[in-house]
């Protein structure tokens, strides 16, 4: 690639709202191949896991190819291991799953993809290919990400979830490999270096608290949606923090003081 000898120039007509500089498309390619291919690999833990719970190697492949989120997959197939009814089991995995609308609604207006293939594109909204998006600096870096990583995550995720499960009966007791918690764990490696600010710590340290303290007496799923409630609770007491501290200050002002 030519040594760019002058700034890039955002003409803005093609990229997000608050765009930063340019970014080569070879690191845009780097970045969501490594993170298709990390997460991707973790199928084969869904695999084992789902022949380990009484699924039929169909039933366990089409739970990949159509749903395609891990964490409602997983949930759906630990409620039914743990004897639960199957429609309260696709419940909570429904639940789970909705908040990849959420992300849909955030990136169609990122990616504004032409509307045939918006059907097709939404079935690659999911934790990961979000991440990578919002993470790219404009319109043609987010595209760039998205495509690469929903084609690699979802072509290595049915793959593995293939092998994970023709595996399953080698490797015996699933339940004592722990894998079901494969996903969860890479996809917190991917989130916990975009923490920042003490604020977006605060709510993320918040989230998981409430997620873990709802789980043992809520469906699978609801859980994780109630956890959401951490943002606008941290923003909340931050915007009262800041009015104590504003009203403190207007009060220990003298009449005729600048303000």
């Amino acid at each position: 690639m030519a040594e760019q000898t002058a700034p890039p120039q955002n003409t803005g007509a093609d990229d997000p709202p608050g765009a930063r500089e340019d970014k080569p498309d070879a690191a845009v390619v780097r970045d969501a191949l490594g993170v298709g291919i990390a997460v991707g690999l973790s199928g084969f833990a869904f695999g084992v896991t789902s022949a380990g719970s009484g699924l039929t190697l169909l039933q366990t492949c089409a739970l990949s190819l159509l749903v395609f989120t891990g964490a409602s997959q997983f949930a759906l197939v630990g409620a039914l291991a743990a004897g639960g009814n199957p429609y309260t089991a696709a419940a909570g995995a429904f639940f789970l799953g909705v908040r990849n609308a959420f992300y849909g609604l955030r990136l169609s207006q990122l990616l504004a993809v032409p509307r045939m293939l918006r059907p097709f594109a939404a079935q690659w909204v999911i934790d990961e290919t979000t991440a990578v998006t919002l993470g790219q600096p404009t319109r043609r870096a987010a595209r760039i990400g998205f495509t690469v990583t929903g084609l690699t995550l979802y072509a290595l995720w049915n793959l593995t979830t293939l092998v994970g499960a023709l595996g399953a009966e080698a490797l015996g007791d699933t339940d004592v490999w722990g894998l079901d918690a494969a996903s969860p764990a890479v996809f917190l490696a991917l989130l916990a270096p975009m923490l920042r600010s003490t604020t977006e710590r605060v709510t993320a340290a918040l989230a998981v608290l409430l997620a873990l303290g709802l789980l043992p007496v809520l469906p699978a799923g609801v859980p994780v949606l109630l956890a959401a409630l951490a943002a606008p609770v941290v923003l909340f007491l931050k915007g009262r923090g800041r009015s104590s501290t504003d009203a403190s200050a207007t009060a220990g002002t003298t009449p005729g003081e600048g303000r």
